[in-house]
């Protein structure tokens, strides 16, 4: 039986800007239910109508999209995942509205390939999860977990075991921010500090060992007050497991 197609609420009060959302949802296969005020998005999430993600902008009359990420945060589950697409660009919004518990945050004006890639990484997130031994490829990458073995177009990268642990993060989670805290927990158990240079020169190393870059489709973004995350060009956007 075939997935049920995704059912993507989207908060936005300019009508030129949530039309322009709707049909780039609606050419990529999406239902999309648009919402111009954040009181009757309210009203529908408390009929748990069973959306599998929220676009959110944030200033908006009455409501604003940030009390709604409260409300939705408190009252709906934690696997709905919700994000900010405003034109509020300072980097303190940003961590704001991530504290608050948004999934991601996306600066207007975005291109459609960027608003496609990272709704379908959310999705991919929020899907029921597959085994972390489980074999995937993404894009040009191809990954084996027995061997613990990374392949660039077919040719094996050699990695050192805490440089494939580090590769392995960022290529199963594209597009998610992960701290540097989180870097120290999940790679080193917390026995390397997240100020320690020992995580810049792993970082370093599987950046250039990877050739993450235009090259492979791939970008490893960094913002030293939040984190890193690998963004793809939109032609690479393709997460597989096999």
């Amino acid at each position: 039986m075939p997935d049920p197609v995704p059912l993507i609420a989207v908060l936005e009060d300019h009508p030129a800007q949530s039309e322009w959302m709707q049909r780039i949802l609606s050419d990529a296969g999406y239902v999309c239910q648009i919402f111009s005020e954040g009181s009757a998005l309210l009203t529908t999430l408390r009929a748990r109508t069973p959306f599998s993600l929220l676009l959110l902008d944030w200033e908006l009359p009455g409501i604003s999209g940030m009390e709604v990420l409260r409300w939705i945060r408190v009252n709906c589950s934690e696997d709905m995942p919700v994000i900010f697409v405003t034109n509020r660009t300072l980097e303190s919004d940003l961590v704001a509205g991530l504290n608050n518990g948004a999934d991601d945050y996306i600066c207007k004006p975005c291109q459609p390939a960027e608003l496609l890639a990272r709704i379908g990484a959310q999705l991919r997130r929020h899907r029921p999860s597959v085994s972390p031994d489980t074999n995937f490829t993404l894009g040009v990458f191809s990954v084996d977990m027995a061997k613990r073995q990374i392949r660039l177009r077919d040719e094996p990268i050699a990695l050192t075991p805490k440089e494939f642990d580090l590769a392995i993060l960022f290529l199963r989670h594209p597009w998610r921010l992960l701290s540097r805290d989180d870097l120290s927990a999940l790679v080193w158990n917390r026995e390397v500090p997240s100020a320690s240079r020992t995580l810049d020169t792993h970082l370093s190393n599987v950046r250039k060992k990877l050739h993450f870059g235009p090259s492979t489709g791939t970008l490893l973004c960094a913002s030293y007050a939040l984190g890193y995350r690998l963004e793809l060009l939109p032609s690479t956007d393709q997460a597989v497991v096999t």
